[in-house]
């Protein structure tokens, strides 16, 4: 008896075209009276036999380019939900950071703390903050044109820099926004928010590297090593360190790292020293400054070995739970009834089938690393992308605030849907409808 399943075909709900056998009607001797077809010796008994469209072979599902194009289908799907995701998330941002609290405070930064509420609503206007919210989100998004502001001595505008003559400023772009590149200037750096977000993330994107390349191959070791055996001491004890690397923070595990390790006057690297095994008084900086023009093992291992451990063991247990139930899987049963060698089960059978599922959660963690460093960065002392963003958030930059939370959204779609699109590829059971 066939099972219908997601996407098969129509003719499998018709009982009288079902290659199937009541066997109670057969043995009764009125196999004429049953609603299934016998078939004869030899009969291909699969679904939808005999029908034109399944002459020779059973359904098998879609072939490769119907595949590739409800893998397209489902791609642009999810690129239009991703950009109506990001258009809400980014306006929930812009109205949070435009409040008139917010904006009453970098006008008094800008200006004078002792300005009067007439002199703060005179400089809100004369800069632009004082427009509708909808038109302020469309002049920053790049939809809408730039606001302008005449003065005593010129015009203001959002699309150029200072106070030009009215020349000048007919001759500037109406439409300076994120979609044209514009991603404003920073109040605090006193420079252009790409490029202090250009720097800082490819200071965070470097940690990032490093991070993955030391937490992703441990973690799926400890994790493959603790399922294979569950319930053995050795799944015991590395489940506990898994446990104990997700339950310490960062900032806990960062400041025992530096004091045990980076200390010249605790832990291990006075003894070292006195031994002769180090040159140095340290083994290892205790901040990671000049990491970002020079790193090396001294100054950036420690931020590494910081953020890697705390994500090392929630992958870990992910691992560890897919790798103990497929080895409790059927076909590694038949495998180990057959005489397949332990060695070659866990190899050839049931790694990949463990490793599907840790496969999202390790997407998931470049968010986290993107924006989840920010202890990290500020305890070592390395300007990264969580610096940026304490730093806006603590100085009210709101240009550079909105900066991050762009990059920090369109990072955590972008790895959501690459996240969906591996688990398609890898789990051949997910089928696209």
């Amino acid at each position: 008896m066939h099972t219908l399943t997601r996407g098969a075909p129509s003719c499998l709900y018709e009982p009288q075209g079902v290659a199937g056998v009541s066997f109670a009607a057969h043995f009764r001797g009125d196999a004429q009276k049953s609603p299934f077809k016998t078939p004869h010796i030899g009969a291909r008994a699969g679904p939808c036999t005999g029908t034109k469209q399944n002459k020779d072979r059973p359904y098998q599902g879609p072939d490769r380019e119907q595949q590739g194009v409800l893998m397209g289908l489902f791609i642009l799907r999810r690129t239009g939900v991703m950009v109506l995701t990001a258009l809400c998330l980014t306006f929930v941002v812009f109205f949070l950071t435009n409040l008139y609290p917010n904006l009453e405070k970098l006008a008094k930064t800008q200006g004078n703390f002792r300005m009067s509420e007439e002199a703060v609503q005179s400089w809100l206007e004369s800069n632009g903050y004082a427009q509708p919210m909808l038109s302020k989100y469309g002049q920053w998004l790049g939809v809408v044109p730039g606001w302008t502001f005449e003065v005593d001595d010129g015009i203001k505008g959002r699309c150029f820099n200072g106070t030009v003559s009215a020349e000048e400023a007919a001759q500037a772009p109406r439409l300076c926004g994120i979609l044209q590149g514009d991603w404003g200037y920073s109040t605090v750096f006193k420079e252009d928010v790409s490029g202090i977000i250009a720097v800082r993330l490819g200071n965070t994107g470097y940690l990032m590297f490093w991070v993955l390349v030391l937490m992703v191959p441990s973690a799926l070791i400890v994790g493959v090593l603790a399922g294979m055996r569950e319930g053995s001491p050795l799944d015991r004890s590395l489940s506990t360190f898994s446990i104990l690397t997700t339950a310490t923070p960062e900032y806990v595990s960062g400041v025992i790292f530096i004091a045990v390790l980076a200390s010249s006057k605790f832990g291990i690297s006075p003894i070292l020293y006195e031994w002769g095994w180090i040159e140095s008084k340290t083994l290892f900086k205790g901040t990671a400054t000049s990491a970002m023009k020079d790193p090396n093992f001294s100054n950036f291992f420690l931020p590494v070995l910081t953020i890697s451990l705390y994500g090392m063991g929630y992958i870990a247990r992910m691992t560890r739970a897919s790798m103990t139930e497929v080895m409790a899987a059927q076909y590694i049963r038949t495998a180990r009834l057959k005489g397949v060698s332990f060695h070659n089960i866990v190899l050839k059978h049931a790694l990949r089938n463990a490793l599907i599922a840790p496969f999202t959660v390790i997407m998931l963690q470049f968010p986290w690393l993107l924006n989840g460093v920010v202890i990290v960065e500020t305890l070592f002392n390395y300007k990264g992308f969580g610096w940026v963003l304490v730093s806006a958030a603590g100085n009210n930059d709101i240009e550079l605030l909105l900066a991050v939370s762009v990059v920090s959204v369109i990072v955590v779609l972008v790895t959501q849907l690459i996240s969906d699109i591996g688990y398609v590829y890898l789990n051949p059971r997910i089928r696209i409808s």
